[in-house]
């Protein structure tokens, strides 16, 4: 892809690749890193720029940027791994991209680990992918639990109070019961496994665990295994909120 812009400071290549639908910016870090990205043939660089009129190849593939946004609700079901990759430490696994079998190229916003369910947000445009997955900006995702022992008030106000997991605190965050052995929780950050390590923090195994919600998008009208397309009115209330 030539890149045009009426800018003649050019654009980083991390974002390059992220606004073309590639990856997050920080996923482009790690493929710059690994010497798979070229500026006019020549490898890329940490910190390099694409100008006017020079063309970006990726594994000698050129880069074009994707017109048409793409964005997908999809309701996850457990045992599909949120990646692109086909295996994963050696073992082959069902991706979600293969899952799906989209027809055209998208990337899953952030993870949803193996074991659970529900929404899952796909895309191909790499600047949203960035802002909805940095912690830093509080975006809301909402999961109902169940537990293999009886929900106390006790738990539920520690859990919402912020927890020790992964050498750090977890953010406060709203939760409320459903009944004696599930409840519903809200987070603004994603830490690896989250609520399965809060959990266990207290000596509860998480038994289920279903995402519902992603800031405004939700599992309605979802039944397991499916995906639809976000309408307008989905897309324009999210891209206000990542303002």
């Amino acid at each position: 892809m030539s890149y045009m812009s009426g800018q003649d400071s050019g654009i980083r290549i991390n974002k390059f690749l992220s606004e073309a639908g590639i990856c997050s910016r920080r996923h482009a870090d790690n493929i710059i890193g690994s010497g798979r990205v070229c500026i006019d043939g020549i490898v890329a660089g940490a910190g390099a720029k694409v100008f006017p009129g020079m063309e970006v190849t990726l594994d000698g593939r050129c880069i074009s940027k994707e017109e048409e946004e793409i964005f997908l609700a999809f309701y996850k079901p457990a045992g599909i791994v949120c990646t692109t990759a086909e295996e994963e430490n050696g073992t082959k696994v069902v991706n979600v991209i293969d899952y799906i079998g989209y027809n055209k190229r998208i990337y899953p916003v952030g993870r949803l680990d193996q074991a659970s369910e529900g929404l899952l947000l796909l895309t191909n445009q790499g600047g949203i992918m960035e802002k909805i997955l940095r912690s830093r900006y509080g975006h809301e995702k909402e999961y109902f639990v169940k537990t293999n022992r009886q929900v106390t008030d006790d738990f539920i106000y520690k859990m919402g109070k912020g927890v020790p997991v992964l050498d750090t605190v977890t953010k406060p965050c709203k939760i409320w019961k459903e009944d004696n052995y599930s409840f519903h929780i809200i987070l603004t950050q994603g830490l690896n496994r989250q609520i399965r390590r809060m959990c266990e923090y207290f000596g509860y195994r998480v038994v289920y665990l279903r995402r519902d919600r992603v800031m405004n998008i939700t599992l309605k009208g979802l039944k397991k295994g499916m995906y639809r397309h976000l309408d307008s009115r989905e897309i324009a209330v999210l891209k206000k909120q990542l303002k």
